[in-house]
C-alpha cells in the first residue's frame, strides 16, 4: 500500500455513506452494508464475469453505466440506485432475460425461490412488449449423472461455467454455438463429471440446473431448516439440511469463511438418502438361537450388560474392546471413552480402523488452520489423494496453489487429484515417503539433499515468509503409518512446520480429542499425565495403556479379546486387513454394536442397538483442523432409536455407574469442565460462535467471531448461506457480549506434545517379479453413505487393477483383460486397466468396503504389500 492511500474509502451509496476498503467492488461494499444491487451472474467466490448487466448503477462523474460487479470503489465516489435511466436499464435487462424464458414456474424446482421471480417484480416492467413464439429445446437432458440441465431457462450468466472452471477445476461445461442459439451444454464425448457438480445447482440464478435427487421433490414453502455440520468426511463443511414430512430432502453449503467457502462435495451434498434405506435398523435386536429377535430396549441393554459382565468376570477388564467413535457426536465419543475406561476399565479402545495415525501424533503436533493455506510459505502433500478422500479440502488446497500463488510440492508414488495444481511433484516408491518427506525437510533447512528434484523443491520457499502447511496422512492402504510419522518426525524439527491431518472419518478428530484412542484421555492428555485429574474426574481408570485396532484385532484372533463393543464401526468394512478382520469376529464371544444399519460386522453381533444418524441428533462435532461446530437434529429417527451417548449412559446403569445426563448440552457442559483442550467451549458459546471454536480453546477464544444466534433463509436462497444463521428462530437473542472471556487452565493437566525424534524407515527392496501395491479410498466408494443412496450408489468405483503399460506388456494382458493377483493374504481375479499414470513396478487399486478387492490382499503386519500378477488364460 502507497503513502498516498488510506486504510479505508468512503462513498455514498442513494445517499447513505459507506466505507470499505481499497480495491472492494461496487456491489461487494454495499452488499457488506445491506444495500442490494440486483444482480445474476456476479458471486463472491468467483472472479467477476460482468456477464448479465443487471446491476447497472449511475456513478457521478463516469459516462454511462457501469456494472456494479466490476467496477471498483474509488474514495468520494457518489453512486444512484434508483436514477430514472438506472431503472429502465433494469426494466430493459429483466425484459430481454424474459423474451425466452419459459413460463415453467408452476413445475420448476426453483419456483418460491427464485431470484429471476423476485428481481423481476422488484425492478422489471409491469408487462412485455414481445410476444413472439419462445425458443424450445429438449428438456430437461442430463448433464452428469446428478445434474439435469433445462436449456430454455439458461439467462447465460456463466455462473456454471466459472464456477467448473475456476473453482473446482472440471472444465467441463461450457458456451457453445452463438447468437440466439447460445446455451450452455457439456462436450459430446466428456460429461459434466465432477465431485462439485451440485454447486453448479446451487449458486444457478434459475432453474437450468436442477438436481436429480431433489427434483420435484418438495417446495420451499414445505421445508424446515437447520444449520449443520456435513459428516461425510472430516472436513465438516457448513450446511443448511432441509426437511419435510419427517425426511431429509435437501443440503445445501454455507458459506463459512474458515471452512468451506460454501461449496459442497456430491456425496455430501446427495448422500443423505441411505438415512431411508430399506435395511434400516429401527428397534433392538437380541441374537437368540441362532436369530434376531425384537426386544424393548431394557431388554435388550440388560443383554448387552449381560454378556460383557460376563467377559470382564471369567477373564478380566483387558478382555473387552471398544471400536468406534469416529462416526458420531463428540458427546458420544466422550461417553465412549469415559464408559470404556471408569464403568469397564479397559484402555482397550480405538475410534480409527487401521487406516490412520496415532494419537499422539495427530493431537500433538502443531496445529493448522484450513485458512492457513492461503497464507503459507509453502504447502507440503503427504496424504491420500484429497480429492477422492477430503474434496472441499482439495479445493482449497487448489486455490491457494493456482490463485494465491502458494507453492504446493507433492510427495507420493502416484498422481492425485492435486497433481495437475503442484508447483513440484517428488515421485517416491511405496514406502518411502518418509525418506524423501525426510529429505525435503532437510534442504529446506539448508542442507543440500543430493536430489535435484527435491533441491528444486526446497527452492520454492526462497524469500517467503510464513509457515509450512503439511498435510499428511496415510498414502496408502496398503503400507504402514510409518512413512507418514516419519516425515512428520523430520518436519517437525522445523520451527514454522504446522500440519493439517488427512483423516477421513466424520468425526474422527473428534473421537481422538476426547479420548477414544490407547492410552488418550478427552482434551488432548495421555492417560499417564492426566491419571489424577480423571481419576477424581471419573473415579477410577485402567492401571495400563490398550491395544489400537490393530492390537485388539489380533488379541481377538488370538482368544484374548472376548467380547467387543463396535459403535459406529464396521471393521469388516474398513480395516484394511479384512482377513484379520474376519478372524478376529469369528473369534471374539460376544459383540454388541451401537448402528443404525446391519453391516457386515453387524450381522456378527449378538445384541444391536439401534442408534441415531446424521440429522437426527443434536451435539457438536470436530472438522480436521479441530474445529468444534454445531449439528441438528432435523429430523425424528425411524422407530425407536436413541443417541449413542444415551445408549452407553443406560449400559452404564447396570453397571452400577449414573452417568447423569439427561442431553447433549449436559455431555458438552462435562466435557468443557474437565478436557483440558475443550475448556471454556460453553453451549452458549457454541450457540453464538459464528464458525465454531478451534482447539484448544484457550488459544483461539479470542479469534471467535460471535452472531446474535437469529436469522432466517437470505432474500435471494441462491446466494450462500451465511453462518451462523439460525433458521426458525421465534425469539431474539440475548445482546452480544462486548468481548469473549479469557479461558483459564490452571490446575489442568498437560497437553501431548509430540516429541518423537527423527526416524529411518525402510521397506523390503521389491523383486523383479512383484508389482507393490497402492491402495487409496475413493470418494463413491463401496460403503454405506454411497451404496444406500440411490443417487450415488452407480457410481461407486469396482475393484480393478490399474498397472502401467509396460508392466502389462511383460505380464502380457491388455486393456480390460484379466489377470489373478496373489498377496501373502489371499488371491483374487480381477479386471485391469492400463494406466499410464501408475508408475512401472506399482499396481493401483481402491479400496472397496464392504465388497471383494484390496481388503483380501494386504497383510496388516507389513510394512507394504507386494502382488504377484499373472494372466488369466480363456
Amino acid at each position: 500500500m502507497s503513502e498516498t492511500q488510506t486504510e479505508t474509502v468512503t462513498i455514498t451509496i442513494d445517499g447513505k455513506e459507506i466505507e470499505c476498503e481499497p480495491g472492494t467492488l461496487l456491489i461487494k461494499a454495499a452488499q457488506d452494508a445491506g444495500v442490494f444491487i440486483p444482480r445474476f451472474c456476479w458471486h463472491e467466490r468467483m472472479k467477476p464475469a460482468g456477464m448479465c448487466r443487471m446491476c447497472l448503477v449511475e456513478v457521478e462523474g463516469v459516462r454511462g453505466l457501469p456494472p456494479a460487479c466490476t467496477t471498483p470503489v474509488a474514495d468520494g465516489m457518489v453512486v444512484h440506485m434508483q436514477q430514472e435511466n438506472v431503472e429502465k436499464a433494469q426494466d430493459g435487462v429483466l425484459e430481454f432475460l424474459l423474451i425466452n424464458h419459459p413460463l415453467d414456474c408452476p413445475v420448476c424446482d426453483r419456483g418460491g425461490e427464485c431470484p429471476l421471480q423476485d428481481q423481476t417484480l422488484a425492478f422489471g416492467p409491469g408487462e412485455s412488449r414481445f410476444v413472439e413464439e419462445k425458443r424450445h429445446f429438449e428438456k430437461p437432458i442430463p448433464i452428469s449423472d446428478l445434474v439435469m440441465l433445462d436449456r430454455e431457462r439458461c439467462i447465460q450468466c456463466a455462473r456454471c461455467t466459472r464456477f467448473a472452471d475456476e473453482i473446482a477445476g472440471d472444465p467441463l461445461i461450457t458456451f457453445v454455438e452463438r447468437g440466439n442459439q447460445t446455451q450452455v451444454l457439456t462436450f459430446p464425448d466428456d460429461p459434466f463429471v465432477s465431485y462439485f457438480s451440485g454447486n453448479t445447482v446451487q449458486i444457478c440464478p434459475v432453474g437450468a440446473l436442477t438436481a436429480k435427487p431433489y427434483r420435484f421433490k418438495a417446495r420451499p414453502w414445505d421445508l424446515a431448516t437447520s444449520e449443520t455440520s456435513c459428516q461425510t468426511c472430516a472436513v465438516n463443511c457448513r450446511g443448511a439440511v432441509q426437511s419435510t414430512t419427517n425426511e431429509v430432502v435437501r443440503f445445501l453449503g454455507v458459506d463459512s469463511e474458515p471452512v468451506n467457502h460454501g461449496w459442497l462435495c456430491d456425496k455430501g451434498r446427495f448422500g443423505y438418502e441411505y438415512l431411508q434405506a430399506a435395511d434400516r435398523v429401527t428397534e433392538p435386536l437380541v441374537r437368540m438361537n441362532g436369530e434376531w429377535e425384537p426386544k424393548s430396549w431394557p431388554e435388550a441393554i440388560d443383554a448387552a450388560a449381560a454378556g460383557i459382565k460376563k467377559s470382564i468376570e471369567m477373564h478380566g477388564a483387558d478382555s473387552v474392546a471398544v471400536l468406534g467413535g469416529a462416526r458420531g457426536t463428540n458427546e458420544g465419543a466422550y461417553v465412549l471413552a469415559k464408559f470404556a475406561r471408569s464403568v469397564l476399565g479397559t484402555d482397550n479402545i480405538d475410534a480409527q480402523l487401521g487406516d490412520g495415525l496415532p494419537a499422539e501424533l495427530v493431537l500433538g503436533l502443531p496445529g493448522a488452520a484450513i485458512s492457513d493455506l492461503d497464507t503459507a510459505a509453502a504447502i507440503v502433500l503427504c496424504a491420500p489423494d484429497l480429492k477422492e478422500e477430503l474434496p472441499v479440502l482439495a479445493l482449497r488446497v487448489r486455490r491457494a496453489a493456482e490463485e494465491l500463488g502458494v507453492p504446493l510440492i507433492e510427495i507420493g508414488a502416484r498422481d492425485t487429484g492435486l497433481t495437475r495444481s503442484a508447483h513440484s511433484v517428488i515421485r517416491t516408491a511405496p514406502g518411502a515417503t518418509g525418506v524423501a518427506g525426510a529429505k525435503l525437510a532437510a534442504a529446506i533447512n539448508g542442507q543440500k539433499a543430493g536430489s535435484v528434484q527435491i533441491d528444486e523443491a526446497a527452492a520454492l520457499l526462497e524469500g517467503r515468509d510464513g509457515n509450512i502447511v503439511v498435510i499428511l496422512g496415510r498414502p496408502s492402504l496398503a503400507e504402514s503409518a510409518d512413512s507418514a510419522i516419519a516425515v512428520a518426525d523430520a518436519f517437525a524439527q522445523l520451527e514454522r512446520s504446522i500440519f493439517l491431518s488427512a483423516l477421513r472419518r466424520g468425526n474422527v478428530r473428534g473421537a481422538l480429542e476426547l479420548g477414544c484412542a490407547p492410552g488418550m484421555l478427552p482434551g488432548r492428555v495421555t492417560l499417564d499425565d492426566g491419571r489424577d485429574w480423571f481419576t477424581e474426574q471419573w473415579g477410577s481408570l485402567p492401571a495400563s495403556t490398550g491395544l489400537d485396532a490393530q492390537g485388539i484385532l489380533e488379541a481377538a484372533r488370538d482368544g484374548r479379546i472376548h467380547a467387543v463393543i463396535l459403535m459406529g464401526s464396521d471393521p469388516l468394512a474398513d480395516f484394511p486387513d479384512r482377513t484379520l478382520a474376519k478372524e478376529a469376529l469369528d473369534g471374539v464371544d460376544f459383540v454388541v454394536a451401537l448402528d443404525g444399519f446391519l453391516t457386515g460386522s453387524m450381522r456378527r453381533a449378538d445384541v444391536m442397538l439401534p442408534a441415531t444418524m446424521w440429522s437426527e441428533r443434536a451435539g457438536t462435532t470436530t472438522n480436521l483442523e479441530a474445529r468444534v461446530q454445531r449439528l441438528a437434529a432435523r429430523v425424528t429417527a425411524p422407530g425407536v432409536a436413541m443417541d449413542d451417548w444415551r445408549i452407553l449412559s443406560e449400559l452404564a446403569i447396570r453397571f452400577g455407574t449414573d452417568f447423569d445426563f439427561e442431553s447433549a448440552a449436559e455431555v458438552q457442559t462435562e466435557i468443557a469442565r474437565v478436557a483440558p483442550a475443550f475448556v471454556g467451549i460453553t453451549n452458549e458459546l457454541l450457540a453464538r460462535a459464528q464458525d465454531g471454536v478451534r482447539l484448544p480453546a484457550a488459544e483461539h477464544i479470542e479469534d471467535v467471531v460471535m452472531t446474535s444466534g437469529v436469522g432466517f433463509l437470505p432474500e435471494f436462497s441462491w446466494e450462500p448461506i451465511k453462518p451462523g444463521t439460525v433458521f426458525g428462530a421465534t425469539e431474539p437473542a440475548a445482546e452480544l457480549d462486548a468481548d469473549v472471556e479469557p479461558v483459564a487452565t490452571d490446575g489442568l493437566p498437560p497437553m501431548v506434545v509430540w516429541t518423537e525424534g527423527a526416524r529411518e524407515v525402510s521397506a523390503p527392496a521389491a523383486d523383479a517379479y512383484s508389482l507393490r501395491l497402492i491402495v487409496g479410498r475413493s470418494l463413491y466408494d463401496t460403503g454405506r453413505v454411497t451404496s444406500g443412496s440411490p443417487s450415488l450408489a452407480e457410481l461407486a468405483k469396482r475393484a480393478s487393477l490399474r498397472i502401467n503399460p509396460v508392466d502389462a506388456n511383460r505380464i502380457g494382458v491388455s486393456n480390460n483383460g484379466s489377470v489373478r493377483v496373489t498377496s501373502p493374504r489371499s488371491s483374487l481375479t480381477l479386471p485391469v486397466t492400463i494406466d499410464p499414470t501408475t508408475a512401472a513396478g506399482t499396481a493401483f487399486m481402491w479400496f472397496t468396503p464392504g465388497a471383494a478387492g484390496a481388503p483380501e490382499l494386504i497383510d496388516a503386519g507389513s510394512v507394504v504389500t507386494d502382488l504377484r500378477v499373472e494372466t488369466v488364460r480363456a
